[in-house]
């Protein structure tokens, strides 16, 4: 199985089938030869049959539970976020400015994806824009998170950048392959967000006031380790990678083979649709807002003290992007919610297995997968690739039940988003 170190042995000749019919495309032209591809058309044909429910929120049995959210003053960034929100919309156009802004319940929300095709070309392409409004919309997303946060965001577009390098496709990968937009009016009390999608990168930004939520996200990188050029040394999802294996070793025998849903990556034992064409093992990526996910695995009921602290961590590893405050107020929700939290895994759990692993429960989804290649020639998952998801359960993702609250105070009556 390959190592980080190894993911140069899995390169495809620059001239090959997989290479070379894509050069030179631009982002919107390969996406519609896309929707002609077997393998990516059967995907987005199946994001298209289900873009259009009405937002539920994920479940583990299909029904929302309630009273899990309340409205509160968290320590949210939010007056920094307002100026450079402000400093973005002062250079803009007036074009720039209508493509860049949507209804705080508008449905583009829910139309990000993770893929390098650009599937819904919503908002403004951040390589399609002038240098100082890349940097503008910058300033917004580092105002929006940690430092720790930003640093992993970055890390997501340099190492895209990379791989297009790689494949000597940057027209199609590069550090600027993202889309932009913004939700509702700026404001230290009202309600009003934005979201930053493409390939191996999702955040989506809700603010009311001192509170936050952002999820769902998707970070990823293939390769997840950057070996040459002015970012040689980057390395990401380290703590992720590393936590989850460290609590699975830790597990005594029972439970590690109750926490074992799955022996093998592609085990012929799953169900028909338990394996996704694009998501593989993940059951929370893109238009996956209302899916059924039943608990499975281990409950951490059953842990000791220092597995209970080692799920904590890994859950913090997925959601340090959040600030301070907010960041401190989502761990004590999750540790609130640590009888009622789920482990599972799939794979091995050797020094050089590929794994997928999921924390769960009524407050936070966050999965973790080695991915098989889709740039890189390994037709089974790889450490070297890696896919991490985080989602609220329960109708908070989006900040959705949050925005339902505040409307029931503020405009009685009036339900967001029942796209």
């Amino acid at each position: 199985m390959a190592r980080i170190a190894e993911f140069r042995e899995l390169l495809f000749p620059l001239e090959s089938d997989r290479l070379a019919p894509w050069r030179g495309l631009d982002a919107l032209t390969f996406g519609r030869e896309m929707r002609q591809h077997p393998f990516a058309g059967r995907m987005i044909s199946g994001w298209e049959a289900i873009a259009d429910a009405p937002f539920h929120g994920l479940t583990c049995d299909g029904h929302c539970e309630s009273g899990l959210f309340a409205l509160a003053d968290e320590g949210a960034p939010t007056a920094g976020m307002v100026r450079a929100a402000a400093d973005l919309l002062s250079i803009l156009s007036p074009d720039q400015n209508r493509q860049l802004r949507y209804p705080i319940d508008a449905k583009e929300w829910r139309r990000w994806s993770n893929p390098e095709f650009l599937f819904n070309p919503n908002g403004l392409r951040l390589e399609d824009c002038a240098e100082p409004i890349r940097a503008a919309i910058l300033r917004l997303i580092e105002a929006s998170l940690s430092a720790d946060g930003f640093a992993k965001a970055r890390g997501c577009m340099k190492t895209n950048a990379f791989l297009g390098e790689l494949c000597a496709l940057p027209n199609i990968m590069n550090e600027w392959s993202y889309n932009f937009l913004l939700f509702g009016e700026p404001s230290p009390d009202a309600p009003w967000g934005w979201s930053l999608y493409g390939h191996h990168l999702v955040l989506n930004c809700f603010v009311l006031g001192g509170q936050m939520v952002i999820s769902p996200t998707f970070m990823g990188a293939e390769p997840n380790f950057i070996d040459a050029g002015p970012d040689k040394g980057l390395r990401l999802f380290d703590a992720e990678e590393e936590g989850g294996l460290s609590l699975m070793r830790s597990l005594d025998a029972d439970k590690r083979r109750r926490a074992t849903t799955y022996a093998a990556m592609n085990d012929p034992a799953m169900p028909e649709g338990r394996l996704h064409i694009g998501d593989q093992r993940h059951l929370g990526g893109a238009f996956q807002d209302n899916r059924i996910v039943p608990y499975e695995g281990v409950c951490a009921a059953e842990f000791d003290a220092r597995q209970r602290r080692a799920l904590l961590d890994i859950v913090s590893a997925f959601v340090t992007y959040l600030p301070e405050g907010p960041l401190a107020a989502k761990m004590a929700q999750v540790e609130a919610h640590l009888d009622r939290t789920w482990w599972s895994w799939i794979g091995g759990h050797g020094d050089d297995d590929p794994f997928y692993y999921r924390v769960q429960s009524p407050v936070v989804m966050v999965e973790f997968d080695h991915h098989s290649g889709v740039w890189l020639n390994n037709a089974e998952p790889a450490k070297c690739h890696i896919h991490t998801v985080v989602r609220t359960p329960n109708g908070n993702d989006y900040g959705r039940d949050l925005l339902r609250q505040h409307y029931a105070q503020v405009h009685p009556g009036k339900t967001p988003g029942r796209d």
